[in-house]
C-alpha cells in the first residue's frame, strides 16, 4: 500500500513530492529544516515501507513538480525520472549515484573540508601533516576538494588510497611520527564495523588524534568529531528547491556539500594524548568527560 503523508496546506499551487528512504530522527530533522524554508504543498513517501513496489512508477503518476529525495537509497530508486527536477538530501557521496543526470541537485552527507578542516585546526592550530585513508570508488571527488582545503590552508594531506579495510588498519603502522592527525571520512571501505575499534585503538596507542565523522566514535576513542547537523543541511536543500520552483535550471544550481556540522570533543581522549582544549571550543561544542 502506498503511504503517502500529507504535509502542508492545500492552498499552494506547486507539489513537491518528498521521497525518503526510512523514518528516523536525522531524516525527519532534514525535512523540517527544508520545510522551515520551502514552504509550499508536499506529500511525503517512505520507501522502505513500500518494499519491492515501483517508486519510479509511483511518482511518473503524481506527477509532482520536484522531487526531494532524502537518504541514498531514495535517491538510487529515483534514477529512472529524468523528467522532474529532484533535489537529494543526507546522501553520502552522492556522484556514485547520479554521475551527470542533469535533473539531480542536492546537498550531501558530507560536510565541506574546508568547515573540517577549520574545526580541527581550532582543537589543533599547529597541525601540518593530516593523514587520509579513503577508497578512490566511494570518496575520491570528495578528497580532491580536501586536498584543495588543506593547500590554502598550509596543511600537507597525506592520502592513502585503500581498496580493502585490512589496508586502512595495516596503514596505521606507518602514521606514528609523520602524521600530526588522522582524518576518517564516512568511506564504508575504511570505517566500517570491522575496523574501527582497531583503528581508534591502534591511532590512541600511537597518540594520534583522530577526528571523524559521528560522535559514536568520540565516545570509543576519537579526539572529536564534526558531523551533519541534519535541519541545517536541510535548509541548503529548501534553499535550492526554492529557485529551481521560481525558474531556475536545475544545471545552473550546483550540488553542495553540507554547510552546518555539531562539534563534539572527548576531554578524556584529550588528556591521554596531552592536548589541552581551548576553553571557547569546549563552550561550543558537545563534550564528553
Amino acid at each position: 500500500m502506498l503511504l503517502f503523508v500529507f504535509l502542508a496546506s492545500p492552498c499552494s499551487a506547486v507539489d513537491i513530492l518528498v521521497v525518503q528512504s526510512l523514518q528516523i530522527k536525522p531524516y525527519n530533522d532534514a525535512l523540517q529544516g527544508f520545510r522551515s524554508v520551502c514552504k509550499t504543498r508536499m506529500n511525503k513517501l517512505v520507501s522502505s515501507e513500500l518494499g519491492d513496489q515501483d517508486i519510479a512508477g509511483k511518482v511518473r503518476k503524481i506527477k509532482p513538480d520536484l522531487i526531494l529525495a532524502i537518504g541514498m537509497d531514495a535517491l538510487a530508486k529515483l534514477r529512472g525520472i529524468k523528467d522532474v527536477p529532484i533535489v537529494y538530501l543526507m546522501v553520502l557521496n552522492p556522484q556514485t549515484l547520479i554521475q551527470d543526470n542533469a535533473n539531480v541537485t542536492g546537498v550531501s552527507m558530507n560536510i565541506a573540508p574546508e568547515r573540517q578542516l577549520s574545526q580541527l585546526r581550532q582543537i589543533l592550530p599547529q597541525v601540518k601533516k593530516i593523514a587520509l585513508f579513503f577508497d578512490p570508488a566511494k570518496s575520491g571527488n570528495y578528497v580532491a576538494k580536501a586536498y584543495n582545503a588543506a593547500a590554502i590552508m598550509g596543511i600537507e594531506l597525506l592520502a592513502k588510497g585503500v581498496h580493502n579495510p585490512r589496508d586502512a588498519v595495516a596503514a596505521i603502522d606507518a602514521l606514528k611520527g609523520k602524521a600530526d592527525a588522522l582524518w576518517l571520512l564516512p568511506d564504508t571501505t575504511v570505517v566500517n564495523p570491522a575496523t574501527i575499534d582497531l583503528l581508534l585503538l591502534s591511532t590512541l596507542e600511537k597518540k594520534i588524534p583522530v577526528l571523524t565523522f559521528s560522535d559514536k566514535y568520540v565516545e570509543k576513542g576519537a579526539l572529536m568529531s564534526f558531523e551533519v547537523d541534519s535541519e541545517e543541511a536541510g535548509k541548503q536543500a529548501g534553499d535550492m528547491a526554492n529557485r529551481i520552483l521560481a525558474g531556475a535550471a536545475v544545471q545552473s544550481i550546483e550540488k553542495e556539500d553540507a554547510h552546518g556540522g555539531i562539534l563534539t570533543v572527548n576531554l578524556i581522549v584529550a588528556k591521554k594524548l596531552g592536548i589541552s582544549i581551548n576553553g571557547n571550543v569546549i563552550r561550543h561544542a558537545r563534550i564528553i568527560r
